[in-house]
């Protein structure tokens, strides 16, 4: 629920618990924060999320870098199909179909793990290339050449900034 903190600070009364206030008169901005530091990582958390909560499909707002890095998931079998949509936000959504075992019921996606971060940028040249689970997974870099993986940009001999790591 959405209360405006203004209104119970100055001891409004008791149905302000029940009812969910959407508008603060003065805070206008308190619920309307639209701002992520960090929209990679909000991306896989989502991904995570659908995937332990058992979903087939799941929706996620969309930018330049969150479509190229559901391409390079696509590409590898991560997930099953996707669709960019352009909806009510301006830069649309991207739908992603799960892929999951038909006999195990036990997805494709392992693990996803956000490695450079607005905090702490981690960088790669292509002589010290990561390896995950000896070469079963991979980590998606932002490089010079656009978005990638580690075994691309190894054999173009380009590093970059490693975004995340998928196994």
């Amino acid at each position: 629920m959405q209360f405006c903190a203004y209104r119970l600070i100055k001891g409004a009364d008791s149905e302000a618990f029940t009812e969910s206030i959407k508008y603060c008169p003065v805070y206008p901005d308190q619920f309307n924060n639209t701002k992520m530091t960090d929209p990679i990582a909000d991306y896989l958390t989502r991904l995570r999320n659908a995937i332990r909560a058992g979903h087939r499909v799941v929706e996620i707002p969309s930018s330049k870098m969150k479509k190229e890095i559901t391409k390079i998931l696509f590409d590898q079998g991560y997930i099953l199909n996707y669709k960019f949509e352009e909806g009510n936000t301006p830069s649309g959504s991207i739908k992603i179909a799960l892929k999951y075992d038909p006999v195990d019921k036990v997805n494709a996606i392992k693990g996803l793990k956000r490695v450079s971060r607005p905090g702490l940028r981690q960088y790669t040249g292509y002589k010290d290339m990561p390896r995950l689970l000896n070469a079963l997974g991979i980590a998606i870099l932002s490089t010079s050449h656009g978005v990638m993986t580690n075994k691309k940009a190894a054999d173009l001999k380009i590093g970059g900034e490693v975004l995340c790591y998928v196994y």
